[in-house]
Parts: C-alpha cells; structure tokens; sequence
C-alpha cells in the first residue's frame, strides 16, 4: 500500500480491518534459545511490527462469556496470577481430576466426545469436538482410542517408504515402516468412513485443501480418498485426496532422508495445540500430562473453544502446591507482545 499510494506510513495512510490475534505460538525455531526465537518470529513477520506499532486491540471471538473472553487474554498476556515463577490456576469447572492416568483420560474422552458410538457418525458431532495435546505420542494414543469406538466401514492404507540415495541397502523397509516422523502420516494408516481427518501438506489451496484443513472421509479406494470439506468457506465441497511422496520437514533428523509415499492426512479426534491453531472448536478438551512448553501454547489450547462451559482441562500434577486448585505452567515471552 505504501508503493501503491507513495505515503509513508503504515499500510500507506489507508485505514485497514485487519483480523488477527497476537497471542499465538511462534514459529518454531529447533534447538533455538529463548532469545533466538524472538528474534527469528519478530523478523520473520514484518506485519506482527506493524500491527503492534498500531496498538491494535484485538477482539476476540465473539463470545458470550465475557469473563472466559478476560481470562483468556490474561492467560495469553502473560498476567494471569502465577505461582512458583510460570504456573497459573486452571478454574475449577475447566479441569477434570486427575486421579489415575487411564481412568482421568477416560474422563476427559466422555466430556468431549460423549456418546461417541451413537452419535460419531453425525458430521454436526464430530465436526464440533476435538482434544489438544502438547505431544504427537499423546495425539497417537487418544486417536488411536477413539477410532476403535467409533462406528464405521474400515479401511487400512500402508506407506511406501524408502530411504533414498541408500544405494547399499543399510536400512530395511522394515525399519523404515516404524518410523513415526512428526508432520508425516504413519505407514498404517487406519481410517473409517465419517470419521475426522486433517490435511497435513497445502494440496489445492484455491479449491480450501490447505495445511490444517479439516474433512470428513466419505469413502474409499485404492489410490483416492473421498472426503467432505468440514469447515470454512468451502465446508461442504467433495474432493479426493491422492496418494503423494512426502519428505520430513527436518532433514537433519535421520543420517538419510525419508521418503514416505502416503496420503496426506491424519486422524484429528486429537490434535497438536500447534496443529490446531487458527481453528475454532465448540467443544474443547486440552489433555496435559506434561507441561506446555512454548510461548502461547496454553492460549492457544484454551482459546479454540467458544465458552468456559465446553472447555475441559485434563493436567497431570507435576509438583505439589501449597494452595488447592490445579496449576500449570503458562509460557509466555513477555518481549513478544511489548510494543516495538
């Protein structure tokens, strides 16, 4: 806009409505220290600058609970009470008890997705209901719990993946087939008709195939699977997602290169708070058994929900307290949201 109008200022001088929230994770940035991942997402996003410079106020979602509205944007300034440097109190009606691990995850499951074999196969359900975690090994776990409760035709794809430039054959399939690499699909793939997966690569981004785009499987075969937009400006659109070669991200993570020809897609009962970001969930579980462990990850884990009623917090205690309530940790760098 400054090049359009040849002024100077911000966004060239024209008044502009701009949709945004600040209080989100960052970019990450591997093995970076506190001071290197401000740096990297401040000069990574130029607009995050400007917008601050604008001392924009950000409006949440609408919401009818204005306290749930301040809670959240306590959480996500960092002015939230603390305790013991970084742990805030999750209310009480947020949380589910943590007595033991398999029955407190049973708890939570009911909340979020309660009557689930009954009711799974409805897409107004599934759609409105998700539980985040911190890790993919609490993602997989729960996922793989929901989709053997949930009713629906079966189907199983396997991987095809090879290690490639590996011209003497030092890794067998066998090894390469175990590997679970975050951001690839797993090599068993299990899936049901009805159920909820995302889009983990961009695909046809005009058509709402996007990273992070959430569909309802319809159907079936052997190379495409047939599945409904779930949400968004194209909730509704049928579309058929192919089988593609896909690479990790970090390729520094094995002394070879992975090559995963699968299709692109997870299960997303549960999610990655990182995952999950940008989404708005009625019903939201948010499933700790560690500590969040970025900047922004408890807003954005509390705020996918739309009121305090349809939020549930499960928190496995990691210390004790000398006050009653349940406390986690609330990651937030302070010099992120401070005016440039």
């Amino acid at each position: 806009m400054q090049d359009i109008t040849g002024v100077k200022q911000p966004f060239g001088g024209k008044i502009m409505v701009l949709g945004v929230d600040l209080r989100q994770v960052l970019p990450v940035f591997k093995k970076g220290t506190r001071a290197q991942i401000v740096d990297s997402s401040l000069r990574m996003s130029p607009l995050w600058i400007v917008i601050k410079k604008m001392r924009l106020t950000v409006n949440m979602r609408a919401r009818t609970d204005l306290w749930f509205s301040d809670f959240l944007l306590r959480v996500g300034d960092g002015e939230e009470e603390v305790i013991d440097g970084s742990f805030i109190r999750i209310p009480d009606d947020m949380t589910i008890p943590y007595n033991n691990g398999a029955k407190s995850k049973e708890d939570l499951i009911s909340a979020i997705f309660p009557s689930m074999d009954v009711d799974g196969n409805s897409p107004g359900y599934i759609i409105s209901r998700a539980i985040l975690s911190t890790k993919n090994d609490n993602v997989d776990e729960i996922n793989d719990k929901l989709i053997g409760v949930f009713c629906g035709e079966e189907q199983i794809y396997y991987s095809f993946d090879e290690a490639e430039d590996d011209v003497n054959k030092y890794y067998p399939i066998e090894f390469l087939n175990s590997l679970n690499v975050s951001g690839l699909p797993p090599h068993c793939l299990l899936l049901k008709v009805g159920c909820l997966i995302i889009l983990l690569r961009n695909i046809d981004p005009w058509n709402g195939l996007c990273n992070g785009t959430r569909l309802i499987c319809k159907g079936f075969q052997r190379n495409v699977i047939d599945a409904e937009i779930a949400a968004g400006q194209h909730a509704g659109k049928r579309v058929f997602l192919p089988r593609i070669p896909l690479c990790p991200s970090e390729n520094d993570m094995y002394p070879f290169k992975l090559k995963r020809k699968q299709f692109p897609v997870y299960l997303s009962f549960v999610m990655t708070i990182n995952k999950a970001q940008g989404q708005t969930i009625p019903n939201v579980g948010v499933y700790l058994p560690e500590p969040v462990f970025s900047h922004g990850q408890l807003y954005v884990a509390l705020s996918r929900g739309t009121s305090r009623e349809n939020v549930k917090v499960l928190v496995r205690p990691t210390q004790d307290f000398s006050r009653s309530g349940v406390y986690t940790a609330n990651v937030v760098y302070r010099e992120v949201l401070q005016d440039a």
